[in-house]
């Protein structure tokens, strides 16, 4: 039996940028790896080609990487099952997976955010569709998929409530220039997963308007301590957000050049910012207003609980002019 057989195969679910990189990373490290995806023509470019055209132009992709259309075949022998799809196609992606996982398989995301309209976790999401048998896992972190596809060194963490799926996931994306810590703080990891990006925005803002690196450092710090002060209202633990799923997603999220949440920040002003991204060059295919509101249907904890810690903290000093601040 060859190495590359005594490896478990996996399901990636989901051929956009992010999926099919780690697709690829999978597939150089010896498993039989299958990328699903629902457009025909990037999928018969991958399969043809050995390139994504549309979404990592110009980047190879391994020989023994296979795509499909077909969920059926891609999840026929899976060992493992991976989605990568934007969030609000994640609860629809998991019940379609769900009568056609094999039995031992567990099913791991490096989606990110939260439930639309709900605003729930997606462990939430994945518990309540998959059941509490499944192991599940969430795979988070400082990464950008054009860098993955690469072959450029990226660290990222793996957090779950089974310690043993968390280490086979980890093992799984795990190699020479890849490397995958584990953790057990699935709604701190997630939390990290999501809130970065709302500050990533508001970097960019303050770069579209040229405020300087100062006022970017600061919004960064100040924005990792309101981090921190809601995963723990909502249960987290503290030092996952002081690693890759908090300040180092945050770090590049809000300095990189290939973030797309940083570059929807310039063009905010001048546009309104539910046309000034399509789904293909958003994760979430725009934005939708009401996703904010404190009266949306369907407010998610930690929605309640950022609204309490808001109501807690409220400066004093903006209503009294001769106090200051405290220190950070």
């Amino acid at each position: 039996m060859t190495q590359s057989a005594k490896k478990p195969a996996v399901a990636v679910l989901g051929a956009g940028s992010w999926g099919t990189a780690l697709a690829a990373l999978i597939a150089r490290h010896g498993h039989p790896t299958v990328l699903w995806g629902r457009d025909a023509a990037t999928i018969a470019a991958i399969e043809g080609e050995g390139e994504n055209p549309r979404y990592l132009p110009g980047i190879p992709l391994p020989g023994g990487l296979r795509a499909t259309t077909s969920l059926h075949e891609a999840m026929a022998s899976a060992g493992l099952v991976l989605v990568v799809v934007p969030s609000h196609a994640f609860a629809e992606t998991l019940r379609a997976l769900a009568p056609l996982r094999p039995p031992p398989a567990g099913v791991a995301w490096a989606t990110k955010g939260f439930e639309p309209g709900s605003g729930r976790f997606l462990h939430e999401v994945a518990g309540e569709v998959l059941g509490d048998d499944v192991p599940l896992a969430v795979v988070t972190g400082p990464s950008f998929a054009k860098e993955v596809a690469l072959g450029l060194p990226t660290a990222l963490t793996v957090h779950s409530d089974d310690p043993a799926f968390a280490q086979q996931t980890a093992d799984v994306l795990h190699g020479p220039a890849f490397r995958a810590y584990t953790g057990d703080d699935m709604r701190g990891a997630e939390l990290g997963g999501a809130m970065k990006n709302v500050l990533a925005v508001a970097t960019g803002v303050a770069d579209g308007m040229g405020l300087g690196l100062n006022a970017r450092a600061g919004l960064i710090t100040r924005g990792l301590n309101e981090m921190l002060r809601l995963n723990i209202a909502i249960g987290g633990q503290p030092e996952t957000l002081m690693g890759l799923a908090g300040l180092g997603d945050l770090v590049l999220t809000c300095t990189g050049d290939l973030s797309r949440n940083r570059r929807l920040g310039p063009g905010a002003g001048p546009r309104p910012v539910d046309r000034g991204c399509g789904a293909r060059d958003w994760p979430g295919g725009g934005i939708d207003p009401d996703r904010g509101r404190s009266d949306a249907p369907g407010r998610g904890a930690w929605r309640r609980a950022a609204d309490r810690q808001q109501r807690a903290r409220r400066p004093a000093w903006r209503h009294h002019p001769g106090r200051r601040p405290a220190a950070a």
